[in-house]
């Protein structure tokens, strides 16, 4: 039992890794997409693009990562491990950077701008919460630090928006 302790918390680390990143780089770019006045259609196409390529990009990172140290332990699990820890760096990250480019698909970009930023933060709220009962740790201070990271994400995304406007 004591083994599969760190095989669930490396699932956990990019799980939640995954999500977070997907959150916040997806809803700054797309803070940022919509406050310098991009089209709706360029926001979506830049959008998934992002999804697609930095789920791959966070997937193959965390494959070849934790290959890296398979190969360095003296117990080589068969790179079994880190073909997991990949998936589930790509489909936490394909799937969270859905939610923050969700209203950009059904609203015009004025109206899903807000939108899309309280569902991105709400979701960072949840998982804070949801990593730290998974992980025994305090509710409240986990939530209120993905909360602040995914706030200044946005407001990075709307600064260089502004500037580039």
């Amino acid at each position: 039992m004591a083994s599969s302790r760190p095989i669930f918390l490396s699932y956990v680390r990019n799980f939640i890794f995954g999500v977070e990143d997907s959150l916040v780089s997806t809803v700054g770019l797309l803070a940022g997409l919509s406050t310098a006045d991009v089209g709706r259609g360029d926001i979506i196409t830049a959008g998934v693009i992002l999804i697609f390529v930095e789920a791959f990009s966070m997937g193959s990172g965390s494959f070849l990562s934790e290959r890296s140290i398979e190969e360095s332990s003296p117990k080589q699990s068969g790179g079994v491990r880190s073909v997991v820890d990949a998936v589930v760096m790509f489909v936490s990250y394909f799937l969270a950077g859905l939610i923050p480019l969700f209203p950009y698909i059904f609203w015009q970009p004025a109206a899903a701008f807000p939108i899309s930023i309280i569902f991105t933060l709400l979701a960072l709220l949840t998982l804070g919460l949801l990593s730290a009962k998974i992980l025994h740790t305090k509710l409240l201070r986990s939530a209120v630090r993905m909360f602040v990271i995914g706030g200044v994400a946005v407001f990075i995304g709307v600064m260089v928006g502004a500037v580039l406007k």
